[in-house]
């Protein structure tokens, strides 16, 4: 197994290294994006829309995301989806440089965007497992939250910093470049691919019967079903804070685009840290209590910031928040990957997709609906919220946002200290 494993890091390697730089781009050009949106409209629903819009087709496809990850090849599909954003990015920067860009313009982009990047995210993912071999999931995952919170660390305070002078156009050019890159990488190596033998195919030769393979995998395993029911009931509160963080700051800090850098720079030092930790220490030998203490510190890093009013608390906050999250997502992975069968990969991640992205999809719906018509006009109209939070997060611009972060905060906290009670979820690893 170590020998496989040495084997086989190189190539995990360079694709790795492609994706962080990519990575770099697609970061500092969502940030951009993101205070463009905010500029343009000052509403949640908008923020929330673009990431709505985003998600949608990709859910219509899941279907048939995980049966084409199956059947064929899978490099080619990690460089379509790259190929199809350099596209759509190409297309956005000839509309600002016209003065012809609206949001709804980033609602088309986003959704087929997202399509591509379902299928490309999938046939990674599913990838993986033909890489390394399974005493080094957690570690091999650790790595992509290198990846991501390394990012976070440059991209962010480098993108508040350029917004004003170089414009949104300037950051998008840099992501089209940073995505050439992630797709030479993949062209210089050869991605594993399963074999599917005869009776398989015969049995499964219809793609909605596929696909309901994996739904019925899922739900035929009580362990991964509790474990995907846990997953949703965090990530849904976690969704909704993570549409609300960026509006909740500028409204705080009058649209101030270094603050939110900085901010997510702590968060990339946070999330590097705590992916090296993992990575270094392989996680705990139970990997579900990875899981939930890592829902647990970050529901509680985020309840901290959702309260303060002061930057550099927020920077801390972040930075505890990002350092847990490597250990709830790799050991998360790391279970998934070592109870599902390689061969089934694709069908099983594109269901437990769907159902997530469904979770998600909600999220964005009512996360506008809560702040811009609930929340933001309670804590301004001196009615109970007002009374009884008012001391606490005041009652200008953003202060309905903070208290609705700061209850879903609290709910993440409370999946992860209540899921160890639950059996078929505390022993998912032996059933």
């Amino acid at each position: 197994m170590t020998q496989k494993f040495s084997s086989s890091l190189l190539p995990f390697i360079i694709i790795w290294s492609g994706q962080l730089v990519s990575t770099i781009g697609s970061t500092m050009s969502t940030f951009a994006f993101n205070i463009w949106v905010w500029e343009f409209s000052s509403k949640v629903t908008s923020l929330a829309l673009v990431d709505f819009f985003t998600l949608l087709p990709s859910i219509f496809f899941a279907p048939i995301t995980g049966v084409i990850v199956d059947r064929c090849n899978r490099k080619l599909l990690m460089i379509l989806g790259d190929t199809v954003t350099v596209i759509l990015t190409s297309i956005i920067i000839l509309l600002y440089f016209t003065n012809n860009l609206q949001v709804w313009h980033l609602y088309i982009s986003g959704a087929i965007a997202g399509t591509f990047n379902q299928i490309q995210w999938i046939a990674y993912s599913a990838s993986i497992s033909l890489f390394v071999p399974q005493q080094h999931y957690v570690r091999a995952n650790s790595m992509d939250f290198v990846s991501g919170y390394g990012a976070n660390i440059v991209a962010p305070a480098l993108a508040g910093y350029l917004y004003y002078s170089i414009g949104l156009g300037g950051m998008a050019l840099i992501d089209i470049v940073t995505f050439l890159i992630a797709i030479i990488s993949i062209l210089f190596i050869e991605i594993p691919q399963t074999q599917v033998n005869e009776a398989e195919s015969q049995n499964h030769s219809n793609i909605w019967q596929e696909f309901g393979f994996g739904i019925r995998y899922i739900k035929a395993r009580k362990g991964l079903l509790a474990l995907l029911i846990a997953g949703l009931l965090f990530c849904l509160p976690y969704d909704i804070c993570d549409l609300l963080y960026t509006p909740m700051i500028l409204s705080r800090t009058g649209n101030n685009t270094v603050v939110l850098g900085g901010m997510a720079s702590a968060a990339g030092f946070g999330g590097v840290i705590g992916a090296i930790i993992v990575g270094r220490w392989g996680g705990f030998t139970r990997r579900i209590k990875g899981v939930l203490l890592g829902m647990t510190g970050i529901g509680l890093s985020k309840t901290l910031l959702g309260f303060s009013q002061i930057p550099r608390v927020w920077m801390l906050s972040q930075f505890l928040a990002s350092l847990h999250s490597p250990l709830n997502g790799s050991s998360n992975t790391a279970i998934w990957m070592a109870k599902v069968h390689p061969n089934f990969q694709g069908r099983v991640f594109a269901a437990r997709s769907l159902i997530e992205q469904l979770t998600s999809a909600f999220a964005y719906l009512i996360t506008g609906l809560l702040a811009d018509r609930i929340f933001e006009p309670a804590m301004k109209s001196g009615s109970l919220l007002t009374f009884l939070f008012a001391k606490t997060f005041g009652t200008g611009t953003g202060a309905g946002i903070s208290v609705l972060y700061v209850i879903c905060a609290l709910c993440m906290s409370l999946v992860g200290l209540c899921g160890y009670r639950f059996r078929s979820l505390r022993n998912v690893e032996e059933t």
